[in-house]
C-alpha cells in the first residue's frame, strides 16, 4: 500500500522513515521534500488519512512519524529470488 505512493508521499515516508525514532516538524519534512508547502499539506493529509504517518505532540511542537507498519524490519529475511519456471518443474518432479 505505500510502496507505489507517488512523490510527494513516497518522499515524505522516505524522509521519516530515515528519522523514524525522533521524527520531524513539517519544517524539516519541507526542507527534505521536493515540493511547495501546499503540496506537502496535501500529502501529510493523504498519508495520514490511510494511516501511514502519525502525528504526536512533542512541548510545544507537533513531530511527524511513520507508522510502524511502514517501517521496515532490519531483521526479516530477504524475499526469497522468484522461482523460475524450471526450478518449479523440478520441485514438482522431484528431480
Amino acid at each position: 500500500e505505500f510502496l507505489g505512493r507517488d512523490d510527494p508521499q513516497g518522499a515524505v515516508l522516505d524522509a521519516l522513515v530515515d528519522r523514524r525514532e525522533e521524527g520531524m516538524t513539517v519544517f524539516e519534512l519541507r526542507s527534505r521534500v521536493d515540493t511547495d508547502i501546499d503540496g506537502l499539506e496535501d500529502a501529510l493529509s493523504e498519508l495520514k488519512r490511510d494511516s501511514l504517518i502519525v502525528a504526536e505532540s512533542e512541548e510545544d511542537r507537533t513531530m511527524i512519524k511513520p507508522a510502524d507498519r511502514v517501517v521496515p524490519d532490519p531483521e526479516a529475511p530477504a524475499e526469497a529470488p522468484e522461482e523460475s519456471f524450471v526450478d518449479w518443474i523440478r520441485r514438482r518432479v522431484g528431480l
